[in-house]
């Protein structure tokens, strides 16, 4: 059996398919699995990593503005463009796949377009409510169309019916217990905990905020978990300015990246977060009550779809980034500290909107269509 995924540029995109291709090896250790990326992105690491072959094409996407570095860089991406598919071509007649299977990204869209044209098996796998431009474009022929949301139906141009499958989440969120976290975190049964994150990189629209909100709260009953990135490096100076001792105050965590996110997650009664898709997924695996802040920064504004998917069944709270303040922060915590049961329903109805069994759904579909 050989399998080839194609799947680069962004975590959303590798993280989903890298779980996939596990779980079909731990079903079938002997099946040939090839990735198919680009050698400058995260891909190039994180497949070789996770123990699977690598092989690279030279793509890249499309910027939306009119800088002169950025049509530079458009009339280089056409130049690959030309030159791609060539390219996608002899890596798949060396590997002969069975099926191909692209989880989205700019990086999907030859490797699958030309294993369609081949006469192989395609299959897609969509992260976010709002799906992209790439997987729109290859609804219209692959042979298998996987939804995280059940929103993103109605923008595609599926020549199959669309299955929604939810987003493989990592098997320790999976695991993960609200009172063995907290346990083992050394929280007590009554405190009121708060995590808060903008992703690996940082948002500075939440640091700021954050920043603002752990000063007003410091002598709350609040504990405050923040990861504030690579981008947020100025948060402890920024805390340190408002009389905040990072060191030496009991309930207050900072750091840049928060190593353990399945045991703090699992131990918090509120998340403050993006929307990535991936975030979703592990806040609906967990039953966590949410503010998001979607970032108006991603392609499709997939990120604000990707919250309202929630919001409009009572399963997050959104504030979108252009309106988010302290003060809106500030009457949610109010309400938190008052009384839990509001966020708990939240939680609640997150759960109920989680498909925990995605990778074993997606590589069902894969299978069935290997003759």
């Amino acid at each position: 059996m050989k399998v080839l995924f194609a799947a680069g540029g962004t975590g959303g995109h590798i993280n989903p398919a890298l779980a996939v291709a596990q779980e079909l090896r731990s079903r079938y250790p002997d099946a040939d699995i090839l990735f198919v990326g680009t050698k400058n992105k995260m891909e190039a690491n994180l497949v070789p990593k996770a123990g699977f072959r690598f092989a690279s094409i030279n793509i890249s996407g499309f910027q939306r503005s009119f800088a002169l570095e950025d049509i530079i860089y458009n009339l280089k991406t056409l130049a690959r463009l030309a030159v791609v598919t060539g390219q996608c071509k002899k890596i798949i007649k060396a590997f002969k796949p069975d099926v191909v299977v692209g989880f989205g990204g700019y990086v999907s869209g030859p490797v699958v377009r030309t294993a369609h044209k081949m006469g192989i098996k395609t299959a897609i796998h969509e992260q976010n409510a709002f799906p992209g431009k790439t997987n729109i474009a290859l609804s219209k022929y692959a042979d298998a169309v996987m939804l995280t949301s059940e929103n993103a139906k109605k923008h595609m141009k599926c020549s199959v019916t669309p299955v929604t499958t939810g987003l493989p989440v990592r098997e320790e969120i999976l695991c993960a217990d609200y009172n063995a976290a907290r346990k083992a975190l050394g929280f007590n049964e009554n405190d009121t905990v708060v995590l808060s994150t903008g992703g690996s990189l940082g948002a500075e629209s939440i640091n700021r905020i954050m920043c603002e909100i752990i000063s007003r709260y410091a002598e709350k009953n609040i504990i405050f978990v923040h990861g504030y990135g690579q981008l947020g490096r100025f948060v402890p100076d920024e805390l340190k300015k408002a009389g905040i001792d990072i060191e030496n105050t009991k309930n207050l965590f900072v750091s840049e990246y928060i190593y353990d996110m399945a045991k703090y997650m699992a131990a918090a009664d509120l998340v403050i977060s993006r929307a990535g898709a991936s975030s979703l997924a592990e806040i609906q695996a967990l039953g966590k009550a949410a503010v998001l802040v979607p970032s108006p920064y991603v392609s499709e504004n997939h990120q604000y779809h990707n919250a309202m998917a929630l919001q409009e069944k009572n399963a997050a709270v959104v504030i979108e980034q252009k309106e988010l303040n302290s003060e809106k922060i500030a009457v949610i915590l109010d309400e938190l500290l008052s009384g839990k049961e509001k966020y708990r329903t939240i939680g609640r109805n997150a759960r109920n909107m989680a498909l925990t069994n995605a990778k074993k759904h997606i590589c069902d579909i894969v299978l069935s269509l290997i003759k």
